[in-house]
């Protein structure tokens, strides 16, 4: 079941988490939307609609967000054409999770709504009643927006994690490249933030020499004088990270696309490149920071585990196979049995003659949903019955320690570090294309 991915969400939670943490935040519950009692759709997304309510709410629960980072909001219709554009592909996703035949039963429900309660040092009834007190979100549309969450990561676990494969090939690039940069004392970290001004596949040439001179025009504009940046992101840019002024963090020149580094390379910190041409559109970068990188780190926290698994079939639904599991945690618990008996007996993973002992494993070597609930448990505490792609898991936590990483463990750091930025574009281009898939109609506001 040893599956590289470094990718840190819980149980696809994380919007919703977000959420709740504003709220809790915040204090205060939202306000209705004002045209409540007068709405409309603003886009048809296959024959679906989205409404200006579902967008004003949307945008109240980002205001939050925002707020209780202390990061500015985007000005103007920014922030409201954000969360119509996710709204957009969210629905464009669910319609083809559908037609998949893709599913979440009740009982991932719940597990997931415990997982966000725990998180939040909550009960599930206090979550349910802080979310419709602060959010105005009933218990019902809770666990409809969950399902939801949990539909687009089962739907992205097939369509895209488990399509992208790092080669052998690909580790010994990066660490014979990775060796000639260390080697350069002149090696450095670099902060890029961009504005995008986004391009279609199927752009017309007309459309193309359009984007080209709004791009310039930008570029002109951030090289005058007490220009603010990030207000021009907030205000123009068609990223999704517009909201955080464009920002893309500081980070090894690898980690960002080669036509960024390329671009910024003779820039000196605070200077505007001109536009850059990728398969987006076209990008205004500006170089926020530069620095000499740190010593790489020598120990990582590890963990040791064992799990029962149980593969749901035909004669065993995933309903079964997590009451089965639940069963087996009170009988390990009352101390009728132990943890290794039962893996042996029952486990159906290769680990089973080992009393489902995982051995030592770093961060990133187990699938994320497992990880992240591994995550948080203290040694010895037992997991309640938790679902990947493999199947229905019971885990034990034995142990943790500091260590320093050998020769392999370090490659297999680097496998998934390189897993994590492959997935990370293939999304963004399966995204674009799911959406290219759909017929979307936007809507002007009734007159």
């Amino acid at each position: 079941m040893i599956h590289p991915s470094v990718l840190g969400r819980v149980l696809c939670t994380a919007m919703l988490l977000a959420v709740l943490g504003a709220a809790q935040a915040q204090g205060t519950p939202a306000p209705p939307p004002s045209v409540r009692s007068a709405d409309y759709i603003v886009a048809v997304v296959n024959s679906e609609p989205i409404t200006n309510a579902q967008v004003n709410a949307e945008v109240a629960r980002a205001l939050r967000q925002l707020a209780a980072q202390r990061r500015p909001a985007p000005e103007g219709q920014a922030l409201r054409r954000q969360v119509l554009d996710q709204l957009i592909n969210e629905r464009a996703q669910l319609q083809l999770a559908r037609e998949m035949g893709l599913k979440i039963d009740e009982p991932s429900v719940d597990q997931a709504e415990q997982n966000v309660a725990r998180q939040n040092q909550l009960t599930v009834t206090q979550l349910r009643e802080q979310v419709q007190q602060q959010d105005g979100m009933t218990t019902q549309a809770l666990r409809a927006r969950l399902k939801e969450q949990l539909l687009l990561t089962r739907l992205r676990e097939r369509e895209v994690d488990a399509r992208v494969k790092v080669s052998d090939a690909d580790v010994e690039q990066y660490l014979s490249e990775q060796q000639q940069r260390n080697s350069n004392p002149a090696s450095q970290l670099i902060h890029i933030a961009h504005i995008l001004v986004a391009v279609p596949e199927d752009a017309s040439a007309t459309f193309q020499l359009e984007s080209q001179r709004k791009a310039e025009q930008i570029a002109r504009r951030a090289r005058e004088k007490g220009a603010d940046f990030a207000a021009l992101a907030r205000e123009l840019s068609d990223a999704a990270d517009r909201a955080n002024g464009g920002q893309l963090g500081l980070r090894a020149g690898d980690r960002y696309p080669a036509l960024f580094t390329n671009a910024v390379r003779t820039l000196a910190v605070g200077e505007i490149s001109e536009p850059v041409r990728s398969g987006a559109g076209f990008h205004v970068l500006k170089l926020i920071e530069r620095r000499q990188p740190a010593p790489a780190p020598q120990t990582v926290t590890q963990s040791r585990a064992r799990h029962i698994l149980l593969i749901p079939s035909a004669q065993l639904s995933e309903a079964q196979a997590r009451d089965k599991l639940n069963d087996f945690r009170r009988r390990i618990q009352s101390g009728d049995t132990d943890f290794a008996t039962l893996a042996r007996q029952n486990s159906q993973d290769g680990s089973a003659a080992q009393g489902g002992d995982l051995g030592w494993a770093s961060p990133g070597m187990f699938v994320p949903e497992f990880e992240n609930v591994m995550n948080q448990l203290a040694p010895g505490q037992i997991s309640e019955p938790l679902i990947s792609r493999f199947g229905v898991h019971l885990i034990q936590l034995l142990e943790r320690r500091q260590a320093t990483l050998n020769e392999r463990e370090q490659r297999e750091l680097v496998r998934n570090m390189l897993r994590e930025r492959k997935m990370a574009e293939a999304y963004d281009n399966w995204i674009r294309d799911t959406r290219a898939r759909a017929y979307v109609e936007l809507r002007e506001a009734p007159q």
